[in-house]
């Protein structure tokens, strides 16, 4: 794929952001004009959920599966690596037709 027809993908993950902790989503108290901005101009996955330890939600965010099926529910105890035949985000990335099929199942298209 030449560089010309890359996705160009710039993800954000915040943390420790509750939903309503911008001005944009209905913060009366908050002013976040710049993430506003860039909420309004941008693709929002608002349906990712995070566990209480870090180790399941990366693994969560870099295969799209929950961490009790990627393999990578814990931080110790060998429940810490994920899955090896999941593919993860960089894989999609890598391979355009698995990028377009999963864009496909989130989106029209």
């Amino acid at each position: 794929m030449s560089d010309a027809t890359k996705p160009n993908v710039i993800f954000i993950l915040t943390d420790d952001q509750g939903y309503g902790d911008l001005s944009c989503l209905g913060n009366p108290v908050l002013h976040t004009p710049n993430l506003d901005q860039l909420h309004s101009e941008s693709v929002r996955c608002t349906d990712f959920h995070v566990a209480p330890i870090c180790t399941p939600t990366r693994g969560e965010l870099l295969t799209g599966r929950d961490a009790l099926y990627n393999g990578a529910s814990f931080v110790c105890m060998g429940r810490s690596l994920l899955r090896p035949d999941l593919p993860t985000m960089t894989d999609i990335f890598a391979d355009n037709d698995l990028l377009y099929r999963s864009f496909r199942q989130v989106g029209p298209g």
